[in-house]
């Protein structure tokens, strides 16, 4: 069969609602600046759906420091890997600012956190070492897995009885073939908002020889005392051997870095392809997480507002009836079973009726029969904003259970 043939009859979970979808429920265009209000098709629309989570992305302090870091420097420069000609004094300040704020000896930026999540796992293990992971972990997680050329078990999400039954099956292998054992998992999972137990992962080290790999993108800025993320949280941050997050969340730009011991990240140095055959992540853009990572420092009060306003919401909803799952975090989900039609009639509903922007997760993101509308509350809503949405999912509570949604078709728009 022709190549275009059969992705032309097989356009994938998401892609084969493309027509009935596009503009609307997926690839939607919000305009304006980047806020709790901006504007979708032409009217100005309540925003639950953005990772900003300190508020960040219209900071003034932030658009003062973007601005006079793209005047100053482009965003040509430098040019070239950092290994080659891409490495500047304001990259390693970066980096030594990081590694003092997580508490670690060393970090390496990454121009991408997906592209540098995947990149690390294939750098730090060969056919002979055994990876152990959570089943919810993202995506870009499953994807550097799927690189491991050597043995990889899986347990069910936050299942430490079951992680511990496939520790014991990494170390029989690892007695065999030399290798080592890398334990994954997240420190906030993306769509649940529930924590990975670290705390009882790192308990299973005085059973195991293994190497702790946390993501931490929506930890990192949101959780612990002093916004150092899901490790500070649960006391165990020091026993994190290898430290992930995204600039994409809690920063609100472009990149990410990996804290850990300096013998580690000077091997992801001179061993990480994403990073060595890529150009550096331009200085620009270098200056503006120099920024946000001090306001993230010195404004407490941004991540105390964020939770003012996670604590109302979620409890909000959970009193109007809705099902927010078990989340720990921010993120705030409301679990939903039906079909895809009924779905995508209530977020319409939502959008055109309420001027309320949240977005719809589905299968594959979530198993099949699973539908969540994720809300993501901020720094910069208030809680009048937190009122008038639980107000308006009240009445759209009461149009679902009186089944006005019901239908096997996509919502036309």
């Amino acid at each position: 069969m022709d190549l275009f043939e059969k992705l032309k009859k097989n356009r994938g979970p998401i892609g084969q609602h493309a027509k009935d979808s596009h503009g609307y429920f997926t690839f939607p265009k919000l305009e304006g600046d980047i806020g709790t209000r901006m504007v979708f098709r032409g009217k100005e629309r309540l925003i639950w759906s953005l990772n900003n989570y300190l508020g960040l992305a219209n900071h003034p302090e932030v658009r003062k420091a973007d601005n006079e870091g793209a005047a100053k420097f482009g965003f040509a420069s430098p040019m070239g890997a950092r290994m080659m000609s891409g490495n500047t004094n304001q990259h390693e300040q970066l980096e030594n600012e990081l590694s003092a704020f997580m508490g670690k000896e060393d970090t390496i930026l990454l121009n991408f956190g997906y592209q540098g999540m995947v990149s690390a796992i294939d750098c730090l293990v060969d056919r002979h070492d055994v990876i152990v992971y959570d089943s919810e972990s993202h995506a870009c997680i499953i994807d550097g897995v799927r690189l491991h050329m050597g043995k990889r078990f899986v347990f069910p999400h936050n299942d430490i009885t079951n992680c511990e039954k496939q520790l014991e099956r990494a170390t029989r292998i690892v007695e065999e073939t030399g290798g080592s054992i890398l334990l994954i998992t997240e420190g906030v999972f993306g769509m649940s908002g529930d924590m990975g137990r670290l705390k009882d992962i790192v308990e299973l080290k005085k059973k195991f020889e293994f190497r702790l790999f946390v993501d931490d993108a929506h930890g990192f800025g949101t959780m612990g005392k002093t916004g150092a993320g899901t490790g500070e949280e649960q006391g165990v941050l020091d026993e994190i051997d290898i430290y992930f997050s995204t600039f994409a969340k809690s920063m609100a730009m472009i990149g990410g870095f990996i804290s850990s011991r300096e013998d580690i990240v000077e091997y992801l140095r001179y061993n990480m392809r994403s990073q060595i055959f890529a150009k550096s992540l331009p200085s620009a853009l270098v200056i503006g997480a120099l920024k946000r990572l001090e306001l993230l420092r010195s404004q407490p009060e941004l991540k105390d507002n964020l939770w003012k306003v996670v604590n109302a919401l979620q409890s909000g909803l959970k009193e109007a009836g809705f099902d927010i799952g078990k989340t720990q975090s921010p993120v705030t989900p409301v679990f939903m079973t039906g079909t895809i039609g009924e779905a995508t009639n209530l977020i319409y509903d939502m959008r055109e009726n309420y001027d309320i922007f949240c977005s719809m997760v589905v299968y594959p993101v979530v198993p099949k029969g699973i539908i969540i509308l994720r809300l993501i509350p901020t720094a910069v809503h208030t809680i009048e904003d937190v009122n008038y949405t639980i107000d308006a999912f009240r009445k759209a509570y009461v149009k679902l259970k009186a089944g006005e949604y019901a239908s096997d078709k996509i919502a036309a728009f």
